[in-house]
């Protein structure tokens, strides 16, 4: 039980990568909260409560935290999860609505989550955990929108872990790789309907590029997450780790 008596809190923790992380810091050991647009108590596993709320919201991030605080006495971890995959477009047809759309979700909402955390975290130190992507280090063709706000979230985190070090807070990020979510899949569907290929052909693709002949799954990126969240990584902050098979 590496997390046990840690309280964290999870955004976007309802479903996909989020979820799995919920799922891995609860048999770690660790409670919280899981701040998500639809999610109930039903659904989690035992010692995280649902908070319903919107990270493009700082006041539902603010209720979030405190509904931690009140509950356990303290927040050890945060992971800044919640983020949005926008369409691919080619540049000449970057449609700037969603452009303010994914900023607000995958940049703000990951700034507006830090800030809230610190007064509840600074006290105590703690770790913070900001999902990033591949994207955060590369680009594809077609993904500006989605890749700007992925290196935005990389200079967050190396900056932010410069800022809150001197309270003992870490600020990692992760960096997964293509992850066969439902969000990834429905993307991988729609382009297959305009000629694209295959669901099975493109994931196949994936699997062969990997050095470990396999894409990375949620189970890995939750993995990694309790080790972030965690005494082994006491030493680490300022860091994406990769999590994409090779």
């Amino acid at each position: 039980m590496p997390l046990a008596g840690r309280v964290a809190l999870v955004t976007g923790g309802a479903r996909g990568i989020g979820r799995a992380i919920v799922d891995a810091f609860a048999e770690a050991g660790c409670s919280g909260v899981t701040l998500d647009t639809d999610v109930s108590d039903d659904e989690l596993p035992s010692g995280f409560v649902a908070q319903g709320g919107d990270v493009t919201h700082e006041d539902d991030i603010r209720t979030a935290v405190t509904r931690a605080v009140d509950t356990h006495g303290h927040l050890d971890i945060v992971v800044a999860n919640a983020g949005l995959v926008p369409p691919w477009r080619e540049t000449e047809h970057i449609d700037l609505d969603e452009w303010d759309r994914a900023f607000a979700i995958n940049v703000r909402g990951v700034v507006a989550t830090i800030k809230q955390a610190v007064p509840a975290m600074r006290n105590a130190g703690g770790s913070v955990i900001v999902l990033g992507s591949l994207n955060s280090r590369r680009a594809h063709p077609r993904q500006c929108l989605y890749t700007a706000t992925k290196h935005a979230v990389l200079g967050i985190v190396r900056s932010t872990a410069l800022d809150l070090g001197r309270y003992g807070i870490r600020v990692n990020a992760i960096g997964p790789g293509p992850i066969a979510t439902d969000a990834l899949l429905e993307r991988i569907e729609k382009r297959a309907g305009e000629g694209e290929p295959s669901v099975d052909d493109v994931l196949a693709g994936f699997d062969d590029d990997a050095a470990l002949g396999r894409i990375a799954t949620v189970d890995d990126v939750a993995s990694t997450a309790v080790f972030l969240a965690g005494t082994g990584a006491a030493g680490i902050t300022g860091q994406i780790i990769p999590v994409d098979g090779g």
